[in-house]
């Protein structure tokens, strides 16, 4: 009897021996984990007997006091860290897909930037300028929306960098009618001679330096042939501000001298030396916008402006009228234009929205009035031109004056001209030309 209690007893310190090997944790889940590690130390568990060993010891008389075998300490709970998973955002991603045509003209001239940054502590000092002026930046771009499209379709087709699409902002802050202390004018800022080599018209009625397509396609053949001659575009850049002759005349001080001959290397002036450092910091605003408190809204890829030939003669107020749009938004894309007419003759098209194309289309051939209130005036024959006779006229009444005053000057002899005092003497010729006096 005695051998079969101790078997019992012995079974049944086997049973909590594995009972207690049962509390291990076999599962990973994070939140289990994370309770385990902020929950109090666990007691000792305690599990029930085999039921067979219950029942044996109900069948057996109550055994004498019989020290148990302490139940085994429970394995340290290992808490699983957390798994962190990724949280979805919906911003696109910054990455450019060149296969891809663009929908915003941001990121299509974001491709193609081509041009070798510019290195310069000046670079930084322009950044901060544009990032500390949010105003001045925001009317730039909002100008720019006109013409933007139509350049950088001139340029990629030239193959050309579309760092170039960005020099107006440089130039002129994309203002057409932008006009320096030098003569220059237009988004490109040609001063007059430039102008005229590149067959930019200077007229009474208009004025190409400020034409958004003539001026364009001059710049850009000025920037090609510049190019071409430096085969680099930095100093192709300077020798558009600052000309041909004095970059070529800095590059020989330089080489003469045996130093670099690059742009940053040159003895140039202030206004030349900041030059392309703007565009490198307008460059840098425009590849990151947000890394300087920036936002540019996205610009349709598509054109804006489209031409269209222009009637013998209109007003500029009825040409609005008809494109159904204001004088403004009119001359904002026929900026070259010097008087409040058009002129057929030295004005071939009209450049309009191409979204208002049809309406005014529609609207001047439902017109049957004429297109101008403005008239020409044609000499009658034999007559001059009113300037010239009151030029005339102007002259011999001088002419009366003075042989008035010589002769009043020969009817008292004794006092002369140059000794009379000055208010006589102008007493004398008033009264001379018949011009009344008061005084003596």
């Amino acid at each position: 009897m005695t051998e079969n209690l101790s078997k019992l007893l012995a079974a049944a310190a086997m049973c909590v021996s594995a009972a207690a090997c049962s509390q291990i944790p076999w599962n990973s889940d994070p939140g289990s984990a994370r309770n385990e590690e902020t929950s109090p130390a666990a007691a000792p568990a305690v599990s029930a007997p085999a039921p067979a060993a219950v029942a044996a010891s109900a069948a057996a008389p109550a055994p004498a006091p019989v020290a148990l075998l302490p139940a085994a300490r429970p394995t340290p709970v290992v808490p699983v860290p957390p798994v962190v998973t990724p949280q979805e955002t919906n911003e696109p991603a910054h990455s450019i897909d060149l296969a891809r045509p663009a929908d915003d003209l941001w990121d299509r001239i974001r491709k193609g930037f081509a041009m070798a940054d510019l290195e310069s502590p000046l670079v930084g000092v322009r950044e901060r300028w544009y990032a500390s002026q949010p105003e001045y930046l925001k009317r730039m771009i909002e100008r720019s929306k006109l013409y933007l499209y139509y350049i950088v379709e001139e340029v990629e087709k030239r193959g050309m960098p579309t760092e170039i699409a960005l020099l107006p902002m440089v130039e002129s802050a994309f203002n057409p009618m932008a006009y320096s202390r030098s003569h220059a004018s237009g988004l490109w800022q040609f001063i007059p001679s430039t102008g005229k080599t590149f067959k930019l018209s200077q007229n009474w009625w208009a004025d190409s330096r400020r034409d958004v397509i003539a001026s364009t396609n001059a710049a850009l053949d000025y920037l090609q042939a510049l190019y071409e001659l430096h085969g680099d575009w930095h100093l192709a850049l300077a020798s558009y501000n600052y000309g041909e002759n004095g970059v070529a005349r800095a590059i020989e001080r330089n080489r003469a001298r045996g130093l670099p001959t690059d742009y940053l290397s040159l003895k140039m002036p202030p206004e030349t030396r900041g030059y392309v450092p703007k565009l490198q910091a307008l460059k840098n605003i425009i590849l990151n916008p947000a890394a300087f408190g920036a936002s540019f809204e996205p610009i349709p890829n598509e054109p804006y402006f489209v031409t269209v030939p222009t009637p013998s003669a209109i007003d500029i107020r009825l040409a609005a009228t008809f494109a159904e749009m204001s004088v403004d938004e009119l001359i904002a894309l026929n900026p070259a234009l010097n008087r409040p007419m058009i002129s057929g003759p030295h004005t071939q098209t009209l450049v309009l929205p191409a979204d208002r194309v049809d309406a005014f289309q529609r609207n001047i051939d439902a017109y049957d009035q004429p297109l101008t209130s403005w008239q020409p005036y044609t000499m009658k024959g034999g007559r001059q031109p009113r300037p010239t006779r009151c030029q005339a006229r102007h002259r011999a009444l001088q002419a009366q004056a003075r042989e008035r005053h010589h002769l009043a000057h020969e009817s008292r002899p004794g006092l002369s001209a140059a000794a009379a005092p000055q208010g006589v003497r102008c007493r004398r010729a008033a009264a001379a030309c018949g011009i009344p006096t008061s005084g003596p």
